[in-house]
């Protein structure tokens, strides 16, 4: 495919963008060449500028659950331009969405919008710590909840693309609080509380990690989070800013039978606008201002265009269809790419959980970060690229979540894996 004005654009970009993107993985360094240029989007394709059409998987890295310019999405913001795109004082979009959030989520009594993932998380931290008391956290490896700077340890999504877990920026002591462990395993996480006692705030995870490609809970161990967590004080924060009704209705933890104290969320209930939101037990929101001592704030949070688009996502995922088609459709892609990599005689671990799926180029199994990074990744780039020449966007880097949307046919599945046929025999 002739990418050449995409190639232009980049160039320029180059010269005014650091990178020449405005987040890390769009750069196609991990995969190398050059990232093509979005011009359009719609259902379940994305259109560049030179005319080049691709059925995607990356989903805007996952808010376009329903597809690209679903039109119900678009005639809500288009009405609610209409009335001022901000107001900084409550309105009534604010108080529904928050409505409609609490009746999804049994965990959730009460909620705070924000305006990103990263947001969020930060703010749930902080809340977790002033509730408690205590000062220390645990995270999992691989498991990426945003960029605030004590958060950036052994982080997933673009710091693993680009081979540094850490950044550069923050210095130790902001980080010192921060216990991290490896995802799936038990026993470290019960030597973690017993060598803190009474100063673990909040144990916090992606439910079903996204940030390091795909991996899911071994059976039992969202429970035995649940269980250490009571046991000792410390409250359980799940970052569903990625799986939140992406998995289900009620998200990972509907899906698990899991109610955590606190839960993130983002992407999905924007509707593809810049959104963020925490919530959990009514005790726990309470003590944020202006009712409580710790302090969050925000100019846009509660947007009535991010509100407006995010109502009328949640409103057509209610009957629950969506997601059977999005079930259905999962396992038919999940199969697929098996078989194609079996026909290939190439080692492929696909994981999948819903609409939510990764292939690894190793035998697998993959059950954390240290599995993951078993995964052939110049053997991945080659396949991203062949992927692409096929007209099949996947995310560029082997660290990512792929995603399906409700837009996504069973005749773009089937034209999947035969592109994903093709590629893997030139690799």
């Amino acid at each position: 495919m002739e990418r050449r004005k995409s190639e232009a654009l980049f160039a320029e970009a180059l010269k005014y963008i650091p990178g020449g993107v405005n987040s890390p993985v769009r750069a196609f360094r991990a995969v190398g060449g050059t990232p093509f240029f979005a011009s359009r989007a719609n259902g379940s394709k994305i259109y560049d500028v030179d005319g080049n059409e691709y059925i995607d998987y990356v989903g805007t890295w996952g808010p376009a659950i329903l597809g690209h310019a679903n039109q119900k999405i678009i005639d809500a913001v288009k009405a609610a331009a209409e009335n001022g795109t901000s107001f900084g004082v409550p309105n009534p979009l604010e108080v529904r969405m928050a409505k409609l959030i609490c009746e999804a989520i049994p965990s959730v009594k009460k909620i705070r919008m924000c305006n990103s993932g990263t947001e969020a998380c930060m703010s749930a931290i902080r809340l977790a710590r002033g509730f408690t008391k205590r000062e220390k956290i645990i995270k999992f490896e691989g498991c990426y909840h945003g960029h605030a700077d004590f958060l950036l340890v052994k982080a997933g999504s673009g710091a693993l693309t680009f081979g540094h877990p850490d950044s550069a920026g923050v210095p130790a002591a902001f980080s010192e609080h921060t216990i991290v462990l490896p995802f799936n395993d038990e026993d470290s996480v019960r030597a973690a509380f017993k060598a803190n006692p009474d100063k673990i705030a909040a144990v916090i995870l992606e439910p079903v990690p996204g940030n390091a490609g795909v991996y899911l809970p071994k059976p039992g161990y969202l429970e035995f989070l649940r269980k250490i967590t009571k046991e000792n004080g410390a409250l359980l924060i799940f970052d569903e800013v990625m799986t939140g009704f992406r998995l289900g209705f009620s998200g990972a933890q509907g899906r698990f039978g899991i109610e955590p104290d606190l839960t993130c969320f983002g992407k999905i209930i924007g509707g593809g606008l810049p959104v963020g939101a925490f919530g959990g037990r009514a005790e726990i929101m309470d003590c944020l201002a202006p009712l409580g001592p710790v302090y969050q704030a925000g100019t846009l949070s509660g947007n009535p265009l991010a509100m407006s688009a995010g109502i009328a996502a949640l409103e057509q995922l209610l009957d629950g269809a969506v997601y059977k088609k999005l079930e259905q459709l999962g396992a038919m892609l999940e199969e697929g790419l098996r078989n194609a990599a079996a026909k290939a005689k190439i080692d492929v671990c696909v994981n999948r959980c819903g609409s939510m799926i990764c292939s690894y180029f190793t035998k697998g199994p993959v059950h954390n970060l240290t599995d993951a990074m078993k995964s052939d990744r110049n053997r991945f780039a080659k396949f991203f690229h062949a992927m692409l020449d096929e007209g099949v966007f996947i995310a560029p880097s082997q660290f990512e979540a792929g995603f399906i949307s409700a837009a996504h046919s069973e005749e773009d599945i089937k034209k999947t894996i035969s592109a994903a046929e093709k590629a893997l025999k030139k690799i």
